[in-house]
């Protein structure tokens, strides 16, 4: 008898937290999965949401999105767009994140730097995207600065340009996002234990070496979720690309979210739009 109250006991224990926690997870998993049966559901029909008695489509609106050649391209861009900032934002996080971990830097200087270094991380997307606009119109700093070093012999159209306007918005993403990696590897820097590096120190090991096998070992799980997360936040980009670009020139920065979007509230063809969103 005394065992059965235990385990009873364990298990009233065990399941307590989850029961405390069902109200929210309910909530949240309403607010998930929700939305997500419903445009699944208007991908397979016929003017979904315009009409009450929609007609069933099958797989009319995949078919029609995947014989469109601008989907194939703002995929294509989705990828570019979103792998080149996330490496981008690993490795300008990480250069920042030793910088300001590092005990030859003046802590003056390195809380300087701190600021300066996480200013990106306080604008919104839309401030974000009017100020390089701004610095990268034909008259602006970057086209200035450029010419007067060199590197350009005439103004660059950036945003106008097909063969420059991805680039520049990958460019002004990569900026707005690195300060997640940065905060995230200080923060990871702060906790590894002293002692290995002095290990190293008294074996002779290189800097070069105490990064390879103990530094980026020790940050690898930070590395990894921060990298899904950047990867998975990065695919969903808009207001950016949006308010820059438009998806242009010529469908030349069209990612995924442009494209959806243009399909919804351009086209109105809230079904291909649906079959796009669960693509």
């Amino acid at each position: 008898m005394t065992r059965q109250k235990r385990s009873h006991h364990k298990l009233k224990r065990a399941v307590a937290p989850y029961l405390y926690l069902s109200p929210s997870l309910l909530i949240i998993g309403l607010l998930m999965l929700l939305p997500m049966v419903t445009v699944i559901g208007y991908s397979f029909q016929n003017s979904a949401v315009l009409r009450r008695d929609p007609s069933f489509a099958g797989l009319k609106h995949y078919q029609a999105i995947f014989d469109d050649p601008v989907f194939w391209a703002s995929l294509w861009h989705t990828l570019y767009f979103t792998c080149m900032s996330v490496i981008f934002h690993m490795t300008i996080g990480m250069a920042f994140a030793l910088m300001l971990n590092s005990d030859r830097i003046n802590p003056t200087l390195r809380n300087i730097l701190r600021v300066l270094y996480i200013l990106p991380w306080l604008f919104t997307a839309v401030i974000i995207a009017v100020i390089w606009r701004l610095l990268l119109e034909p008259n602006g700093v970057v086209n200035s600065i450029l010419m007067q070093i060199g590197i350009i012999g005439s103004k660059v159209e950036w945003f106008s340009s097909p063969e420059t306007a991805l680039h520049a918005v990958t460019f002004a993403n990569i900026w707005a996002g690195y300060p997640l990696f940065m905060v995230s590897l200080l923060a990871g820097l702060q906790g590894i234990p002293k002692d290995f590096y002095e290990a190293a120190d008294i074996d002779g090991a290189k800097a070069y070496q105490k990064l390879i096998f103990i530094t980026i070992p020790q940050l690898m799980p930070i590395i990894i979720s921060i990298s899904l997360l950047d990867f998975i936040w990065t695919m969903q980009v808009f207001p950016l690309i949006w308010i820059t670009t438009g998806g242009g020139p010529i469908y030349s920065t069209e990612v995924l979210s442009t494209y959806t979007y243009k399909l919804a509230f351009s086209s109105y063809n809230l079904s291909q739009a649906s079959a796009s969103a669960v693509v």
